[in-house]
């Protein structure tokens, strides 16, 4: 039986999820300026979504149930995950870091027998998303954004391309974390529980992900062949300029690698990796000449969004539980696969480890369902926000239309799908 609380918690759920849907019409109306630009540009920021219909549930708790009992809500919510997706942005966002992967990206391109361009642009989609499985998804999510960015996003003009890519970048991301049991939050969830290891996740979910990355890398790499070799020359152009800056040594590469293996290393420990955070920024401070501005902003409003999910999504245990509960194997990868769309793939995950009595099959379709629809939306898993931070400024009135990311995440997903549904 449902509560009045829960019940409200639904409704705001819902129009959180149509909010974010709405974000284009709140951009268009903010650039049109006006007495209420303001409130138009705040509504129109895709990261303040959740975390602004979060703060409507705990005034509507506070006000019915008491102040204590709104604050008795929030302290039994877990906010280490927003919080490591903020400290982990800023740290692997940072120059040095950044410079470390594109050295070593450019190094390995190079070696391969096609245009050095191209096979950085598809290094960027395969191998950096397969790192997460090992940095973790957010950090990876963060310097693949960065350098597709970088390298692809502020050089093309076509708005269908920036849409493929970055649906491909979104469901790389998401099925990349699933080589081993600690990067993805979908499988953090439930890894315990389940009982699974590396070893598990590589022999059951690894080796599929990985052709799935590399035929979705492939298949955008060809659809923007073209666009790539005609934008080289703008390329070289900007290296140019790049290099006229001193270029980091490696001891600080070294150094801030040493911060982002600490993070990670300490991610379910908030005390550690804030503290280390705090280390990392006096350290940045006294070398400024070696960083380009700390996404400091970016990680709070990406945090922010993550945790109005977790507390809108912490109230929805009595439907969704229900619904995976009742569902066979395959109705439930299909299930969550499209549930994935409009709630928080780990969220999902999380409930189906709670129901009793589940087989090993349904358990796979469970986890599987989740990383496979975690491209369709910037709700549907943790990192995408922070792509989409990094990324809006590439796209007209730096918004991202939600019809057109699922549109051009639909056939990477497909192909997900496909692998995934080979027979264990």
């Amino acid at each position: 039986m449902s509560s009045t609380i829960e019940i409200v918690a639904t409704i705001l759920f819902v129009l959180a999820i149509i909010h974010t849907f709405s974000v284009p019409v709140f951009a268009k109306l903010a650039h049109k300026g006006g007495p209420h630009a303001g409130i138009w540009h705040l509504m129109s920021e895709v990261e303040a979504v959740f975390g602004i219909w979060a703060a409507v549930l705990l005034v509507f708790m506070a006000i019915t149930s008491g102040v204590d009992s709104a604050v008795s809500y929030m302290d039994s919510r877990n906010f280490t995950e927003p919080l490591f997706v903020c400290v982990i942005m800023v740290i692997a966002g940072s120059r040095p870091i950044l410079e470390m992967v594109k050295s070593i990206v450019r190094t390995i391109a190079k070696k391969v027998p096609v245009h050095t361009e191209v096979a950085t642009f598809f290094i960027t989609l395969s191998l950096v998303p397969l790192l997460g499985s090992f940095i973790t998804e957010p950090a990876a999510m963060t310097l693949a954004a960065l350098m597709l960015r970088e390298a692809f996003f502020s050089r093309t003009r076509s708005l269908r391309l920036k849409y493929l890519v970055i649906g491909v970048l979104f469901v790389n991301i998401s099925i990349g974390g699933v080589l081993t049991s600690y990067a993805a939050p979908p499988v953090l969830m439930v890894a315990q529980t389940f009982g699974w290891d590396s070893t598990y996740m590589a022999t059951h979910f690894g080796w599929r992900s990985v052709i799935a990355v590399f035929i979705n890398a492939s298949l955008a790499t060809f659809a923007c062949y073209r666009d790539i070799i005609d934008n080289a020359s703008k390329r070289k152009v900007y290296t140019t300029a790049e290099q006229e800056r001193p270029p980091v040594p490696f001891i600080f590469m070294l150094i801030h690698s040493l911060f982002l293996l600490g993070v990670v290393v300490f991610a379910h420990h908030v005390a550690v990796f804030i503290g280390l955070l705090m280390l990392f920024i006096g350290f940045c401070s006294a070398y400024s000449k070696h960083q380009d501005p700390l996404m400091i902003k970016e990680g709070l409003m990406v945090g922010f969004f993550l945790a109005g999910l977790i507390i809108l999504g912490g109230l929805q245990k009595w439907w969704l539980q229900d619904i995976l509960a009742g569902l066979s194997p395959m109705a439930l990868y299909w299930g969550t696969t499209i549930l994935t769309a409009v709630t928080d793939n780990a969220a999902l995950t999380y409930l189906g480890s709670l129901v009793d009595g589940t087989s090993d099959m349904w358990r796979y379709m469970l986890v599987a369902g989740a990383v496979t629809g975690g491209g369709l939306t910037v709700i549907a898993n943790a990192p995408n926000p922070a792509g989409f931070s990094i990324l809006r400024t590439s796209f007209p009135e730096e918004a991202i239309s939600p019809k057109s990311l699922i549109l051009g995440a639909l056939i990477p997903t497909l192909i997900a799908a496909i692998l995934f549904l080979i027979p264990v």
